[in-house]
């Protein structure tokens, strides 16, 4: 049975300011929850109804539909939820392509992001101090369990950019067309908010503005989602690198 004090803990959890008080990031599903038992991250806790993740049992507690129900932030449960200890965040290593992300809000875009990443080997995500946080419920429920293998960190990214050595891409709207565009293998991909783009204090540190060209006959579309866009670029970041490979 699971205790008031729990239901208390593990709904707090919404929250950022409890999370990093508590030092701890709700997981649900099987898929997901296996992938980070099976990484880097410290299992504190599994509610389960009958999935088998082949835990230490100390941390195990079984659970019915209607108990699971009042813990999970999901509208239809699933299986399990699990609470796991926030990591200490790892150096970014600069090398290959790094993307950053300048105040990415929506909780679905990022863990879409998230995915891509892991999707096109993308190791290190750079994000803004006011970019969502990568272990809302939300967004861990969107990766999939791609967050086990992206290394993640919060920084002022003005900072940032400003230390780093490598060259520096945007998206833009008015960009260089990206097939186009003669890009490197090392250096900071930049994408910036859903509704205002990349800020004007990292824009003055873009090396190159790039965009993806629009092939619509009436050209009426404003933009493109920002996590369609990363994959379009990442896309084509890699076609590029792996042809002059």
């Amino acid at each position: 049975m699971v205790s008031k004090s729990q239901i208390k803990l593990i709904t707090s959890l919404a929250q950022k300011k409890y999370r990093y008080k508590h030092g701890l990031f709700v997981a649900e599903g099987f898929k997901t929850i296996n992938e980070l038992i099976n990484s880097k991250f410290s299992l504190n806790r599994l509610f389960t109804i009958s999935a088998d993740f082949g835990v230490d049992s100390s941390k195990v507690q079984k659970l019915d539909e209607k108990e699971l129900k009042k813990i999970s932030f999901l509208k239809t449960p699933q299986t399990a939820l699990a609470l796991f200890e926030i990591p200490e965040e790892e150096i970014v290593q600069e090398e290959s392509l790094i993307l950053a992300l300048d105040g990415i809000r929506d909780p679905g875009n990022l863990g879409t992001i998230i995915r891509l990443c892991d999707w096109f080997g993308i190791k290190n995500l750079v994000c803004s101090n006011d970019s969502v946080d990568c272990f809302n419920p939300k967004v861990v429920q969107a990766t999939m369990g791609s967050l086990a293998r992206v290394n993640i960190s919060y920084c002022e990214l003005k900072m940032y950019l400003e230390k780093s050595d490598l060259p520096v891409y945007g998206a833009f709207m008015e960009g260089e067309n990206i097939y186009k565009a003669e890009v490197f293998k090392n250096g900071i991909l930049v994408m910036g908010n859903e509704a205002n783009g990349i800020s004007a204090e990292i824009e003055a540190l873009i090396n190159e503005k790039i965009s993806i060209p629009r092939f619509g006959e009436l050209n009426e579309t404003e933009s493109l989602n920002v996590a369609t866009a990363t994959a379009i670029l990442l896309s084509e970041f890699k076609r590029k690198n792996f042809s002059n490979s």
